[in-house]
């Protein structure tokens, strides 16, 4: 398992407050920021462990720390939180590298599951493997038309977006999207959206390494 802190970035106090005492509680160490700029000066990389970061703060956002770590070729694991109308960022965020992101407001069990993922060090670790077999199981219980309209949420597309690039009504849409949320087991559509993310990461890390398995 990866060891080190987890570093907190937000630009609430009271958020940052709050998160510290509930894994403090949990004996993890916690670093807080109330900038990415004062992670970033602080330069705390090196102590390991993962980062916790709102998505939308004043000055370097969430997505920009992001590209930023990745250019500097920093690998700690990045656990985004975003508000209920950021899924398109949330999207971004994971296609760049984040290891997982949460809507607000995430229950603990959520958060400390992330956490606890985020820091047994591999998107291939066995807690996130099982995580993506389970989802990929319930992938596979979906129509045609329910992956593509699957695929239009993804992408953040609205219904009537979907409908238009499918060529079928917004009501149709919605009954598609009603029956992949029943099929995915998903609370809510970040939840869903997260799911597909985790399972098509899961995919690429695979791939990665059957690649660099087969080159060896």
């Amino acid at each position: 398992m990866r060891s080190g802190p987890v570093h907190v970035i937000d630009d609430d106090e009271s958020v940052r407050d709050s998160l510290s005492f509930l894994l403090e509680g949990m004996n993890l160490t916690v670093l807080t920021y109330p900038s990415a700029e004062a992670f970033l000066e602080q330069r705390p990389w090196g102590l390991g462990g993962c980062i916790v970061t709102d998505v939308r703060m004043p000055g370097i956002s969430g997505i920009d720390l992001l590209r930023i770590l990745k250019e500097k070729g920093i690998d700690l694991p990045v656990i985004v939180i975003t508000g209920n109308a950021d899924i398109p960022l949330a999207v971004d965020a994971m296609k760049i590298g984040a290891s997982d992101f949460l809507e607000k407001p995430f229950d603990d069990e959520t958060l400390l599951a992330a956490i606890r993922i985020a820091l047994d060090g591999s998107r291939a670790s066995p807690r996130a493997t099982a995580e993506a077999c389970e989802i990929n199981e319930r992938l596979q219980t979906l129509t045609s038309r329910e992956r593509e309209v699957l695929d239009g949420l993804v992408k953040g597309l609205t219904n009537k977006h979907i409908a238009v690039s499918l060529g079928i009504s917004p009501r149709t849409v919605e009954v598609h999207r009603a029956h992949v949320m029943t099929k995915m087991n998903a609370a809510s559509l970040s939840h869903l959206v997260r799911m597909a993310l985790v399972s098509s990461n899961a995919l690429d890390s695979g791939q990665n390494l059957a690649g660099e398995t087969g080159a060896s």
